[in-house]
């Protein structure tokens, strides 16, 4: 089955750095791009139908006009890309395009406030990753170069790790990946026998095509602990499974996205 990189365009500034990083991942794995832009058609309430068409269509054109001015800008003409314009809701929109005969990879980007200088996942993210039984990778907004090293997996004590959809994921990367480290963030005074065989079970797992290792990070400390692991200035991608506790526990959440993704400007990938 062909690969396709689904890329969510909300033609922000940070635009062109997410196209960039994916142009240059398919590269590796003759993927095909598919630029989806969700359109937020703005007419009054009381226009009639005919008129509140021709605005909707007038809308797309104009969005599409501009996918394909910043395609123009930040690949080479050779670039085979293709475009999904629409007004719909955008899991209708995903929804139809993930039922195409492609395997497929979600694209997002993640934002940054100015004010507070952190990175949060936004209601695009949230709602892509919660709704979409896909993987999906968030961008850091400053990443153009897709040049990976190391993978870091999280796994779950509660939530199993989607074996298939992380080794679905790993065809996508091609040659350049040598490591992968699975590791488990425990909250203090949790007891992780069970959860040091699991790791011990997934490196193994793995052993044959990657060079493996597994590690258990403990309490708050674990914070500043992994941090000297995962940041390292090397090009790394992050791996989590949905519903795991580093997306849902507040606390957990925030340094994963913020320390992690933001300060280290680590690519995340959420497997369903």
């Amino acid at each position: 089955m062909k690969k396709r990189f689904i890329i969510l365009i909300d033609l922000s500034e940070h635009s062109s750095n997410l196209l960039k990083y994916a142009y240059d991942w398919s590269k590796r794995i003759n993927a095909q791009l598919l630029l989806l832009h969700h359109t937020t058609v703005m007419s009054p309430v009381f226009t009639d139908i005919e008129s509140r068409i021709k605005i909707t269509q007038h809308t797309n054109l104009e969005a599409l006009k501009k996918l394909k001015e910043l395609r123009n800008l930040n690949l080479p003409p050779a670039a085979k890309v293709s475009y999904s314009v629409s007004e719909s809701p955008l899991q209708i929109i995903l929804q139809k395009q993930l039922s195409e005969p492609y395997n497929d990879l979600i694209f997002v980007g993640l934002k940054r406030t100015d004010l507070f200088k952190q990175v949060f996942l936004g209601s695009v993210a949230i709602q892509t990753i919660e709704n979409s039984n896909n993987t999906v990778v968030a961008m850091p907004i400053d990443i153009s170069r897709f040049s990976p090293e190391k993978i870091f997996v999280a796994v779950s004590d509660k939530h199993p790790l989607n074996i298939l959809e992380l080794n679905n994921f790993l065809d996508f990367i091609g040659k350049g990946i040598e490591i992968i480290n699975f590791f488990h963030l425990a909250k203090f005074n949790e007891n992780t026998d069970h959860m040091e065989t699991k790791l011990k079970d997934m490196a193994k797992l793995f052993a044959d095509k990657f060079d493996t290792s597994y590690a258990i990070y403990i309490g708050e400390s674990s914070f500043d602990s992994i941090k000297t692991v995962i940041n390292n200035k090397i090009e790394e991608i992050l791996i989590v499974q949905k519903g795991s506790r580093l997306l849902t526990d507040q606390l957990f959440r925030k340094f994963l996205i913020n320390e992690l993704v933001y300060e280290g400007q680590t690519p995340l990938v959420i497997l369903p």
